[in-house]
């Protein structure tokens, strides 16, 4: 009569129809999984084919052995295992299961079909200590994501431990109540359901205005009642309903309950109250740092939505394609920029910049230097006036951080487009010619926010059919090497992709320098990157 072990696949299954002991149903199943000692049912081919709870504490996930005692063993004998050397009686009272080479008595009862149920007494199976649950649930609680997720893993916690039935209750819109559920052994739920008043639910409702150290109280079973269905159906049958706040604190801005019903006797014992207190405080801080992380990220896609550069508009004769890719960081955003914007006359407002360091700091620098020159660009079309006025105001925001830009016009005339510049302390332009030359553009000029002596310079080229003038940061010449961390993309190799992706859509010869660039760098960290192509569209 020595086991076989279950199915491979079998994690020991709900039993229904055929495959239960005869007389086996929903209510005796129900009674077996509440019981503190360990029951193992076990078909009459030998295959171990259930365990409740307890039964799967005792094992810890590993394979139980059941093996009866086939003889009254003598006077400090240990019964022999496997039974393979002595005839099984008929129908064995007692036995053991081994579990790691560790074994336990049991008692062993006939079912009708020839199956047999084991039970271990609940004295030998290992009882959980808080602070073991504790550390368990602490780290889940600690990667969960979202207000979601968070209520979620504390319901799913709290059920494997604490209750056969678990609600975790958290206030939200239009006087209603947003729930999470989870009852042994893996049923979950979520929905919503409208807020009871206090005068009805007077215990729920002292528990969501608590704050300070979580308190565990009692649920009477009439205020049980007053809940919606969805909630107080759950918890008919059962010995104990209790409630728990999971605000940890005042200034926490978090409420919220945690409803818990129990059938059985409760898993830690006298340390029970304790076990669902300090859980709750754990429960109510992984509340509490969800709502912090969502309003940070709130914040975060607000500020990339107002610094992130938007695409530039179409203009009839010239076209404009981007490359935007900052380095990585919390923002999604970067000190490197551009903005195009288009005049009622045709031709358009263009500025490439980049501002020294990266990161959020940077990214705040970047909003106030192109809300700026959107400003200013509207009274001003002088280049050089306008990085005037720019250095003047850097210098005076007291700032420690400066920049490099080029800006000007682009105008779109009759065989071309017209592109008038202006830099400071900017990578020099680069005029790709569609018959396969690139040029530079050299346009001298100081950083913009360092003095107030500061000089710039403009200059004018005209774009042929099919030219491409491409502004560009210095995230691209001096992308690292993915090999070779001192060797830079340089200007030659800028140079090399540029001629030979000549005579090329705008769009074609931005592709090709990512994937060169991307290339180059592998998986290694690099600078902000921003490119600005003005292609002339006229044939």
């Amino acid at each position: 009569m020595v086991s076989r072990p279950a199915p491979a696949s079998a994690a020991l299954p709900p039993m229904s129809g055929e495959d239960a002991p005869p007389g086996f149903d929903a209510f005796g199943r129900a009674v077996l999984e509440d019981v503190r000692d360990a029951v193992f049912l076990q078909d009459a081919e030998g295959t171990l084919r259930w365990a409740n709870p307890a039964a799967r504490t005792l094992t810890g996930g590993a394979e139980p052995h059941l093996r009866p005692i086939t003889e009254a063993p003598t006077s400090g004998a240990a019964p022999r295992a496997g039974g393979s050397a002595t005839r099984t009686p008929a129908n064995p009272t007692v036995g053991h299961v081994e579990v790691a080479d560790r074994r336990r008595p049991a008692r062993i009862r006939a079912l009708p079909g020839g199956w047999h149920a084991w039970t271990v007494s609940a004295d030998e199976v290992p009882q959980r200590h808080v602070g073991d649950f504790l550390a368990e649930a602490g780290p889940r609680l600690a990667t969960a994501r979202g207000r979601h997720g968070t209520a979620r893993v504390i319901a799913e916690l709290a059920a494997a431990a604490l209750a056969e039935t678990v609600f975790v209750l958290l206030p939200t819109t239009r006087g209603r109540w947003e729930w999470w559920s989870c009852e042994r052994p893996t049923a979950q739920g979520h929905g919503r359901i409208r807020r009871v008043p206090a005068q009805v639910a007077p215990v729920l409702a002292a528990t969501f205005g608590a704050t300070g150290r979580p308190q565990l109280a009692p649920v009477p079973a009439p205020e049980v009642a007053t809940l919606p269905s969805v909630v107080a159906d759950r918890f008919a049958g059962h010995a104990d309903v209790s409630v728990v706040s999971l605000g940890p604190s005042a200034g926490a801005g978090v409420t919220g309950a945690l409803l818990l019903g129990r059938r059985a006797d409760p898993e830690f014992g006298a340390e029970q109250a304790r076990a669902v207190i300090e859980f709750a405080k754990a429960a109510g801080t992984a509340l509490a740092n969800a709502q912090r992380y969502a309003r940070q990220e709130e914040a975060t896609r607000g500020l990339e939505t107002t610094l992130r550069p938007t695409d530039p508009p179409e203009l009839d004769g010239a076209r404009f394609e981007t490359w935007y890719e900052p380095a990585g960081g919390v923002l999604a955003v970067g000190g490197d920029f551009f903005d195009v914007l288009a005049r009622d006359d045709g031709s358009a407002f263009l500025v490439l910049g980049d501002i020294c360091g990266k990161g959020p700091e940077a990214a705040a620098l970047t909003g106030r230097v192109r809300h700026a020159l959107t400003a200013l660009a509207m009274v001003e079309r002088d280049g050089r006036t306008l990085l005037r006025l720019l250095n003047e105001l850097l210098i005076a925001g007291g700032s420690s951080r400066f920049a490099t830009l080029v800006l000007g016009s682009a105008r779109p005339v009759d065989g071309g487009v017209d592109l008038t510049l202006a830099s400071g302390g900017h990578p020099a332009p680069l005029i790709v010619r569609r018959a396969g030359v690139v040029e530079e553009v050299t346009v001298p000029g100081t950083l913009v926010g360092i003095s107030p002596q500061a000089r710039f310079a403009e200059t004018a080229v005209r774009l042929g059919p099919g030219d491409i003038c491409l502004l560009y940061t210095d995230g691209i010449t001096e992308a690292r090497n993915r090999h070779d961390q001192t060797e830079l993309f340089g200007d030659d190799r800028l140079r090399a992709v540029l001629t030979a992706a000549a005579g090329e859509p705008a769009r074609e010869v931005v592709r090709r320098l990512r994937q060169a660039v991307r290339d180059w760098l592998g998986s290694s960290a690099h600078d902000d990157i921003a490119v600005l192509a003005v292609e002339c569209s006229q044939q």
